[in-house]
């Protein structure tokens, strides 16, 4: 069996846009819905989402963040209080202006005059206006404070060019609001969020990240402060895969959120918020995707050890099945990352190659196959996904003892773990440059001819206003945007590329999803 016999039609290297949406397909993550921009997630993609969602949400309760759910509609005029805020989601907004509607006598349906809503609704692009409320009816005095809450919810964005899992109308995620008495303790939530993002991006999803700033363009509307965890796909392009933002007073002004300080005065709120969403999945898919399907990190897959029989559906099959739910039992019983493992006997009927091939695609970690003569060795034949391949282009089969097995899977799982975050890790390392010291060397090393550049980092000092939109737009010529400034870079020691002023810090600059 050849690797271009079960490869996908599409590989990386030749285009790796289509690449992905067969990624997408083959390893039956999600499909078109029908509503434009919007997706139906299949089990095996919903699968990787609930663990991530697991998982997540273990780390944002141990810092004592607590759940809740607020409407998915939310009074236009809560957006309004917030000038920023609306300005910038104004374009992206879905807006509910009826609440019935009508038959127009053409055999079809119009929006009832009769049932104008008072006052439109817009369907939640965020939340941090119809949650402000909440706060300031929930908050009185500093006794009160911090006010931690999170929300797993769907929220829509009316985008333009959406591609699954990355860019979608309607996207499932989790948001972060709370309240602080100062802007010290604010901050300090603000970079815990981030952490445990960074921390979950690369222990969970074997993602490695840079952790920085957002530059004042790229802030989120009415943030004073945004920070993000940025990612590089296998096509040198960025991805912000999750962000944290200290909003200081502005939407406490917005919403009243006031209380009684400790002498008896009234303060404002300082408040943050912070989300991650399905892009995630998008992440992991562009991350660890190779040209036979996706390769699921053993945290995040939902069945870690996928276990076929060799079945030829005649009576002969009932010692086989038997022998091989033995074999589900005792690996079952092992744990890795601290966790049962995940095991599943798939019983379909069918050839077994065919279903092996079905499993590279969705990229589970393990796959063991059981045919009447592994039965009767007491062996079974196990592939490992991240190393599919053996000599001569042939599926890289080892044949331990099933007692062998079970023993050595939790160990091989936390290696393929380990192992597909540090291919990201080098791939990423290879992939920036810091040596660019002009504006011609940057363009020349973005250059159409290269298809997959990296990133660069390069030294600026941080303009603002016009001298700030002068430099987007110099970059936007370039279809490049500024990722984020670094928390780890290397201090400044020479001029602003775009200026040629002191530089006073570093940035990363990149084409970007």
């Amino acid at each position: 069996m050849s690797a271009i016999r079960h490869a996908l039609t599409n590989r990386r290297e030749d285009d790796f846009a289509a690449w992905y949406q067969e990624v997408v397909s083959a390893a039956d993550m999600a499909e078109e819905s029908g509503v434009r921009g919007c997706m139906v997630i299949k089990p095996w993609g919903y699968g990787i989402w609930e663990r991530m969602q697991r998982l997540l949400d273990a780390r944002i309760k141990e810092a004592g963040v607590q759940n809740a759910y607020f409407p998915l509609f939310i009074p236009l005029s809560n957006f309004e209080r917030e000038a920023a805020h609306v300005e910038g989601f104004a374009k992206e907004m879905a807006v509910v202006t009826h609440h019935r509607l009508i038959a127009d006598g053409k055999g079809g349906l119009i929006p009832d005059p009769e049932a104008k809503l008072e006052e439109p609704l817009v369907v939640r692009p965020t939340s941090e206006t119809i949650i402000g409320d909440a706060m300031s009816r929930w908050v009185q005095s500093w006794r009160d404070l911090p006010l931690l809450l999170n929300q797993w919810a769907n929220v829509v964005r009316w985008e333009m060019r959406t591609r699954m899992f990355l860019r979608t109308a309607e996207f499932l995620w989790q948001e972060g609001h709370t309240a602080h008495e100062n802007a010290e303790n604010a901050r300090v939530e603000t970079m815990r969020a981030l952490e445990m993002y960074r921390a979950f991006a690369e222990e969970d999803v074997a993602l490695p990240v840079i952790v920085g700033e957002k530059p004042e363009n790229e802030r989120f509307p009415g943030a004073v402060e945004t920070w993000s965890i940025e990612a590089m796909m296998q096509d040198g392009k960025a991805l912000q895969a999750g962000t944290s933002h200290y909003l200081g007073t502005n939407f406490a002004t917005a919403a009243n959120i006031r209380f009684q300080d400790r002498e008896g005065s009234q303060q404002l709120a300082h408040t943050t918020s912070w989300g991650l969403s399905t892009r995630m999945v998008g992440a992991l898919i562009m991350t660890h995707g190779d040209d036979d399907g996706l390769r699921v990190p053993p945290q995040l897959a939902p069945q870690q050890v996928v276990i076929l029989p060799m079945l030829r559906g005649d009576d002969g099959d009932g010692p086989l099945l038997e022998y091989c739910e033995e074999l589900r039992g005792t690996i079952a019983g092992q744990q890795a990352f601290g966790e049962k493992l995940r095991v599943l006997l798939d019983r379909r009927s069918g050839k077994a190659a065919a279903k092996r091939w079905d499993w590279v695609r969705r990229g589970a970690p393990v796959i063991v196959e059981v045919g009447p003569r592994d039965r009767e060795a007491g062996k079974v034949s196990m592939l490992r996904r991240d190393r599919l391949w053996g000599e001569g282009g042939k599926p890289g089969f080892e044949a331990p003892t099933r007692e062998e097995a079970a023993q050595a899977l939790p160990g091989m799982l936390a290696e393929i773990q380990s192992g597909l975050f540090d291919e990201a890790a080098v791939r990423r390392s290879r992939n920036i440059t810091r040596d660019i010291d002009s504006f011609d060397a940057l363009s020349g090393f973005f250059a159409e001819d290269r298809r997959y550049p990296g990133w660069a980092e390069v030294q600026w000092c941080r303009p603002t206003g016009p001298a700030l939109d002068a430099v987007v737009e110099r970059l936007k010529a370039l279809k490049l945007t500024i990722r984020n400034v670094p928390v780890d870079a290397e201090p400044a020691d020479g001029a602003c590329l775009f200026s040629g002023a002191p530089a006073t810090e570093r940035i990363l600059v990149a084409r970007a999803y």
